[in-house]
């Protein structure tokens, strides 16, 4: 693993918190992000009429975010300066967890393997932005379960969770970005 990976950030929470947003405008003011494993998996198997979606074969959606999770992990390793994550590999725990699923021994490994930054930035259940979409099929109760699953897991994989505050874009961005300054 990269000796360098304390300047990986992990953005995480449940879905409709603003993380996609968030990520987008980290990009946009030109630091480097990854693109959230769901979301592309779910265009993608959309796509291609496949299987592989949280609707239909759940464990087969998580096998193809674990591995999303790591090609991300390792695209960052070759990448100078701040990384910012839109979830991470511990987020497959939390989704097989949420879902009643087993965990597997290598999905423990990989999250033990694949590290980030101590800090982890946890975005909270945010009802007045949270939305459906043909991607995002969760309801709010699902929502604030799964950011509870998140809490729980990156905490028992030993990262600090520091909550983003609920405010403007650029009132996040700031926070992020403050928060993440090497000394």
């Amino acid at each position: 693993m990269p000796h360098n990976s304390n300047r990986f950030y992990v953005l995480t929470g449940g879905p409709g918190s603003g993380k996609t947003t968030l990520i987008e405008r980290l990009s946009a003011a030109g630091y480097a992000t990854s693109v959230e494993a769901g979301r592309g998996i779910i265009r993608d198997q959309v796509a291609i009429s496949g299987t592989a979606l949280p609707w239909h074969d759940r464990a087969l959606f998580a096998e193809l975010m674990l591995s999303w999770e790591m090609r991300s992990h390792a695209i960052a390793a070759a990448t100078p300066g701040r990384v910012f994550f839109d979830r991470g590999v511990p987020d497959v725990i939390g989704y097989l967890r949420l879902i009643g699923l087993p965990v597997p021994a290598y999905v423990e490994q990989a999250a033990r393997e694949f590290r980030y930054n101590r800090k982890v930035f946890i975005l909270p259940h945010w009802p007045e932005i949270f939305a459906q979409d043909s991607e995002r099929k969760q309801d709010e109760d699902e929502a604030r379960r799964t950011h509870a699953s998140m809490v729980a897991t990156y905490a028992a994989c030993g990262y600090e969770l520091v909550e983003v505050p609920k405010a403007s874009v650029e009132g996040r961005l700031a926070f992020i970005l403050d928060n993440t300054r090497q000394a």
